[in-house]
């Protein structure tokens, strides 16, 4: 049977001080990619990833742009040994990076793309303050049930679809706690996450438009290789649909766990991770059944890289 390989890209939460720095050492394409980065922010992303302080870092107009160019510079790697994805996908934040992959983007619009995209979330965050909850032991219908009864206290959506019982929820505090007051009367656990603002939910409204305007500067070419988007699990190839999709996101669920669900039925065998950490890697293995036969490869430094490549 043939073999099927998937790229997934991470979002936020997988940074880490010092993501990049081997790769930037010892690549030349990798340098070049991160001086783009600098420019096109016209900040020190490089100093950032590579020497923090994680403070500074994990400023949502800082961390986008620095996800995605450790996640282009692992992908530059891949490109360069001539290993390509049969499908791709990346959790928020990381579908740019996907879209990367698949020649939907070059990599100087993705990171001017997630640059803008940083600015916006930051200041919808700041305007319209809220936060995340993750809720665990809970299927779908469930958590959305229980969505549905919190928003009489204000806005609230489902952000994450991660796994089959692991959802996040997002929106204004008030319904947020009603909503974990609501899980809790059920047994079950309710975390509230360490996050800046409430991504993915109608609190993020006002830049999409903004950032769908942003996205007519910004050439979209049809996908080489499959692509399954966040907010459908779906693939699309119009370029025009593409942008719509993409600003969508933004307010739209992230239905990882579709996604998933699908490469596994369409018989992807390889899960590669490209990008910093494994959170990605530890969602799969949560969703992928325990009686098939699949492989999941980091690929977020030298050494995950070169493993990955000398098995292929």
């Amino acid at each position: 049977m043939e073999e099927k390989i998937a790229f997934l890209f991470p979002g936020q939460g997988s940074q880490v001080v010092g993501m990049g720095k081997d790769l930037y050492d010892g690549y030349e394409g990798v340098r070049e990619l991160f001086q783009q980065a600098d420019d096109i922010c016209g900040k020190d992303i490089s100093r950032l990833c590579f020497e923090g302080p994680m403070e500074e870092l994990t400023v949502t107009e800082n961390l986008q742009p620095a996800i995605a160019a450790v996640s282009l510079a692992c992908l530059q790697v891949l490109r360069d040994a001539d290993v390509k994805a049969d499908v791709c996908a990346g959790h928020s934040l990381g579908e740019y990076a996907a879209l990367r992959s698949a020649g939907v983007l070059n990599a100087e619009d993705t990171l001017r793309l997630v640059n803008k995209r940083g600015q916006l979330m930051q200041r919808e965050a700041e305007a319209n303050p809220g936060g995340m909850v993750a809720v665990m032991g809970m299927a779908i219908e469930e958590v959305s049930e229980l969505v549905e009864k919190a928003s009489e206290q204000g806005a609230i959506a489902v952000a994450n679809h991660n796994t089959a019982e692991q959802i996040v929820i997002t929106g204004s505090r008030e319904a947020l706690g009603t909503a974990t007051a609501l899980v809790k009367e059920k047994g079950k656990r309710a975390i509230p996450l360490k996050v800046s603002g409430a991504w993915h939910s109608p609190l993020m409204q006002g830049a999409v438009d903004e950032f769908r305007g942003y996205m007519e500067t910004i050439t979209f070419s049809p996908p080489q290789t499959r692509v399954l988007f966040n907010a459908t699990a779906m693939e699309e190839k119009d370029p025009e649909a593409i942008k719509d999709l993409m600003a969508r996101q933004l307010v739209s669920p992230v239905r990882w766990y579709d996604i998933i669900v699908k490469m596994v039925s369409d018989g992807v065998s390889h899960f590669v991770e490209v990008g910093p950490k494994t959170v990605l890697i530890g969602l799969a293995k949560k969703i992928v059944p325990k009686d098939k036969e699949v492989h999941y490869w980091p690929a977020g430094d030298i050494e995950g890289l070169e493993a990955f490549l000398k098995a292929f």
